[in-house]
């Protein structure tokens, strides 16, 4: 299985740049997998093809404002990505100009902080080391939401709320679990109000979820790892559906992530873990039933996850129809429900 094999066409206008004008507006691909029908919907048409007595499980993992911008000792400008805390000091963190970025160098930034790079990693990125306790609140005034690479533009402040789903409350993501930024207060009450339980994992998304596979074969793509909470409760919730036969619906690819790297363990337990499973063709699906996701960016092993899921030939066919139908593709795009 080559990992060109996932590669598809898209003309860049089709990649949404910005969120829709109100959340929960966007367009709806529907594709039943026993009937191969495909339906065109909007967002708020998704309750009625929840099937009964389902449980729906998202991701409520909160992106952080990691993005920071330094000043040299020279006055030059640089980009500082957090993307791991170590000890509150100390950060793994990708810096620009990276050949630069030497141990020893300093770096400046709003109200009179700063951080040294003590460490150059085997991958290029860094570890800094901060004069203060940079934490969250730190962040929120003065970082910056981290964007995908295929979002050519700054952030704004719209996009403090735009990229975080309402209902997101665990902060540690570098990344959107975007499948949910389509859900409002309304359309969760509306889908309680037909019998479907809700719950949530936690799965703090990292920027591997934006890298594409960089070997020629699928199989030899090394996953990266992420963490990931299943509370007991929830845990207790999938075993109990999973015996009645109630169908589970995954919110996301990060949520899909979560349920099935547990129950892919030969001992599943809730609790903190890591995993770094990677779900392609030939997986056979442990937990989820139904799923709800974006449109993925091609060679990406989020695509490979949803073509596990759906069939190769299939989702290759469903976003060729996407594509003909102008939907909007990636984070702030429209989304597709797999019955």
């Amino acid at each position: 299985m080559k990992a060109k094999e996932f590669y598809f066409e898209l003309p860049d206008e089709l990649i949404a740049q910005t969120p829709p004008s109100e959340r929960g507006s966007s367009r709806l691909l529907v594709y039943n997998r026993k009937t191969k029908q495909v339906s065109h919907e909007h967002i708020k048409d998704m309750v009625k093809y929840l099937p009964k007595n389902s449980l729906m499980i998202f991701n409520n993992s909160k992106v952080r404002k990691a993005r920071l911008y330094a000043t040299t000792v020279h006055g030059g400008k640089v980009e500082v990505l957090l993307t791991k805390n170590i000890d509150g000091y100390k950060w793994k963190a990708i810096v620009s100009k990276a050949k630069k970025q030497k141990v020893g160098k300093k770096l400046f930034f709003p109200a009179n902080k700063s951080c040294e790079i003590v460490e150059v990693l085997e991958d290029a990125n860094r570890i800094v080391k901060f004069d203060f306790e940079l934490d969250d609140n730190y962040l929120d005034e003065y970082g910056h939401i981290p964007l995908p690479p295929y979002i050519k533009r700054e952030d704004t402040k719209d996009d403090a709320v735009r990229y975080q789903n309402v209902y997101s409350s665990e902060i540690g993501s570098a990344a959107a679990p975007t499948a949910g930024l389509h859900f409002t207060e309304e359309i969760l009450n509306c889908i309680k109000s037909e019998g479907i339980e809700i719950d949530y994992v936690t799965l703090h998304v990292g920027l591997g979820t934006f890298s594409p596979m960089r070997s020629e074969n699928v199989k030899d793509h090394t996953m990266h790892t992420e963490e990931y909470l299943i509370t007991p409760e929830l845990f207790s919730k999938i075993n109990e559906a999973k015996r009645q036969g109630r169908p589970i619906i995954a919110v996301g690819t990060t949520s899909v992530r979560a349920l099935e790297a547990t129950f892919s363990s030969p001992t599943p337990r809730s609790g903190w873990q890591e995993t770094d499973i990677f779900i392609y063709p030939g997986y056979e699906f442990k937990v989820v039933n139904h799923l709800f996701t974006n449109f993925h960016t091609p060679e990406s092993t989020l695509i490979v996850m949803v073509s596990a899921f759906a069939g190769m030939d299939v989702i290759k066919n469903i976003y060729q129809e996407a594509i003909n139908e102008k939907y909007r593709f990636f984070s702030y795009g429209d989304a597709m429900f797999i019955l």
